[in-house]
């Protein structure tokens, strides 16, 4: 069993936790000598643990164009993660943050998404930047045949899963836990004291529900890099 870097990410969506409980010691990071070779160490872990997302991706024996569908997902993950490790991150912390959205992004692009989620910043997806303050965030759903859906928990009693170098949450005044046909809502993120270099990875849960039953639930991770 290979030893990893401690990843703290839910992939209740996903995997059983005795498969993917990746967790690396913390000293990785406090042995690291540079912000540079962390960067490397965790660039590297990065396209190893895909290899294990990839694996389920296999064991599901999906019809061929979700399996590449799923599997062209997580390789454009590994890309970007990357990219983003050597570029956004300017301390361990930031690599840490950028990491573990990476993780989590593989984690849901393996689960797959059986009804429609979309979680916008400035009209973008996943990955984008921002100026600090209150940050705007468009979630849109549809249910699958006549089924609703809804704005869901992360865990039992956590809303939203937030990493950031800086400060962020959510403003609860703008949480709304109605059921709906086609949902269209706006989640507002204060990041007002956040500065510039920060990232922020936040992820959303949807939960789909029928005769006001749970259905399924997926989860939709963004990173946001303050500018």
């Amino acid at each position: 069993m290979k030893q990893y870097k401690t990843v703290h990410i839910n992939v209740f969506m996903v995997l059983p936790l005795d498969q993917n409980n990746v967790e690396l010691n913390d000293e990785y990071s406090e042995m690291a000598t540079s912000v540079t070779d962390y960067k490397n160490t965790c660039v590297n872990f990065i396209h190893e643990i895909s290899k294990d997302y990839l694996e389920w991706v296999y064991y599901y024996k999906l019809p061929m164009a979700e399996d590449n569908k799923r599997r062209t997902t997580i390789a454009d993950v590994v890309h970007k993660t990357s990219v983003w490790i050597n570029n956004a991150a300017n301390t361990i912390k930031g690599v840490d943050v950028i990491m573990n959205d990476g993780i989590q992004k593989m984690a849901e692009a393996t689960a797959g998404y059986p009804f429609q989620i979309g979680v916008f910043v400035n009209k973008k997806s996943s990955y984008t930047t921002v100026n600090n303050g209150s940050i705007n965030i468009n979630l849109k759903s549809v249910g699958r045949f006549t089924r609703k859906t809804k704005l869901g928990f992360y865990q039992k009693n956590t809303q939203f899963r937030i990493e950031t170098t800086g400060t962020a949450f959510f403003d609860k005044d703008n949480i709304i836990l109605d059921e709906f046909g086609f949902m269209n809502i706006n989640l507002k993120l204060n990041a007002l004291q956040c500065v510039a270099s920060d990232v922020i990875s936040f992820t959303i849960i949807v939960v789909e529900t029928e005769k006001n039953m749970e259905t399924d639930r997926r989860g939709v991770t963004t990173i946001i890099k303050i500018m």
